[in-house]
């Protein structure tokens, strides 16, 4: 048997293209954005179940076939027409983002073998973007049901390194099915406790009309948070809780427990070698592990300022690289000690987590800017010392390339002798860079960077003097 299927893609593919005997327009894109498309409807009919579905319920308009997509951008349904005509699509030149909205788009129009291929290119050829974009993949992974490689490759990570979620500010939103996903998973790297806190966290957040304090919950309240987790509750290990956490943290929510699993941990904690009803699921597998697909253990803790690139631009300052490092080789583990929005803007939270730690980053998220500032202190933060200066040659502040700044902004320490300031006043204060160029006060939400003649490092900021900030973070920057 001879086959010809280059020419009849082809042939098709100028159909396409010269708009013959074409009985249907698909106007994409919205406002000054659109752009229609003159085809043909047997083609669609044929080739998607979602244009499938669409003609059958639409009508002609002045002899053709009216379909409007407004969200659909004019690129991508561009890409996929021709692979409906054509049959034959290249990813070589595209950009992942571009891929992953292709993905997106491709499962709406049904068309089953692009969803396999192009979630087989992301994780194959990717994969770094995957992890520099986690968040939002994660989320639109479960929230498709189709995406279940994706899904696979999320949760391989995640198992190991499931801070990246459960400490992430989207964690709140996670789909359930999500959640449950984490949950059974033997493999799961958490301790059990700390896991009941997040499920009851997510779950009090899904749920409405929940008194703060917990002391004014009525039994409906309870009720309604045992509706809420009652998929995830059955896949709690509560034999595995310690029982001081038992006591502390699940008995005050008890009752959204059967009483009989109740009663069973309560005597479990009590006589443990007494039989119970109760299914005990099997301890957690503890392992030490790394990423998969990658040369190095790097993780960034879920910050909410700063991404995969950025971490490996940092690192090669640190190292004095000349070349910023590839994502996949970051010789150090950025180890979260501080979030402002979660641990407080005071020089009591910033001294208490992270006085005495040799090898910090400080991370400024601007107000009303797309500024991420920062310094490198390889030394020490010293919160029993006022107006000590330290002496450090490595030490540096920057600016990163973000939004509208297309270029970071190096700043290596030019004085030495001054390189990091310490005026804590009994642990109020908070740190300096040199003596005027990157520091704050007693209030960690407003900060000063100066710029004058003597200044120990060089501008940051084009406008000197005091800015306000949304968020900080501090890292503890550990070779691997």
């Amino acid at each position: 048997m001879t086959e010809f299927f280059q020419k009849l893609s082809q042939d098709f593919t100028h159909l396409l293209e010269n708009e013959y005997g074409y009985d249907t327009i698909v106007e994409v894109g919205e406002q000054q954005n659109t752009r229609l498309f003159k085809v043909h409807s047997a083609i669609l009919y044929q080739r998607s179940p979602y244009f499938r579905q669409k003609l059958t319920n639409t009508n002609k308009k002045n002899n053709a076939i009216q379909i409007k997509l407004p969200q659909v951008s004019a690129e991508t349904f561009n890409i996929i027409i021709k692979y409906i005509y054509g049959g034959v699509i290249s990813l070589e030149n595209f950009e992942p983002s571009v891929i992953f909205n292709l993905l997106i788009t491709v499962n709406e129009f049904m068309i089953s073998e692009l969803v396999n291929h192009f979630q087989d290119v992301l994780i194959n050829d990717n994969a770094s973007w995957l992890r520099l974009n986690f968040s939002r993949v994660y989320q639109i992974s479960f929230l498709i049901e189709n995406f279940k490689s994706l899904q696979k490759f999320c949760n391989d990570i995640l198992v190991k390194h499931p801070r990246m979620i459960f400490d992430s500010d989207d964690f709140t939103i996670l789909q359930e099915n999500a959640l449950i996903a984490l949950l059974k998973n033997d493999d799961l790297q958490m301790e059990e406790s700390e896991i009941w806190d997040k499920v009851i966290l997510w779950g009090k957040t899904k749920t409405s009309n929940l008194p703060p304090n917990l002391k004014d919950w009525t039994n409906d309240n309870f009720k309604s948070l045992k509706t809420t987790l009652q998929h995830c509750l059955p896949h709690i290990r509560y034999f595995q809780i310690p029982g001081e956490d038992v006591l502390d943290k699940v008995k005050p929510y008890h009752d959204i427990l059967e009483q009989n699993m109740w009663d069973d941990i309560m005597s479990k904690l009590i006589a443990p070698n007494r039989p119970i009803t109760s299914l005990i699921l099997p301890p957690r597998n503890k392992t030490t592990v790394q990423l998969p697909h990658r040369k190095s253990s790097i993780i960034i803790p879920s910050s909410s300022i700063i991404t995969l690139q950025h971490a490996a631009e940092i690192s090669s300052w640190i190292d004095r690289s000349t070349i910023i490092y590839d994502t996949t080789k970051i010789p150090y583990e950025f180890k979260l000690l501080i979030r402002g929005n979660r641990d407080g803007f005071t020089g009591e939270v910033f001294y208490r987590l992270s006085d005495n730690i040799p090898g910090t980053i400080v991370i400024l998220k601007v107000t009303g800017t797309d500024e991420i500032l920062g310094g490198y202190n390889p030394l020490f933060w010293k919160s029993d010392t006022v107006g000590v200066q330290a002496e450090t040659a490595d030490s540096f502040i920057f600016s990163l390339k973000n939004g509208n700044m297309n270029q970071s902004i190096l700043s290596r320490v030019k004085n030495a002798s001054s390189a990091i300031f310490c005026c804590s006043l009994n642990g109020s204060n908070g740190p300096w860079f040199g003596k005027n160029d990157l520091g704050c006060y007693d209030d960690f939400k407003k900060w000063y960077q100066y710029s004058n003649g003597f200044s120990d490092y060089g501008k940051i900021r084009s406008i000197g003097g005091e800015f306000s900030i949304d968020e900080y973070e501090v890292f503890q920057i550990c070779k691997i």
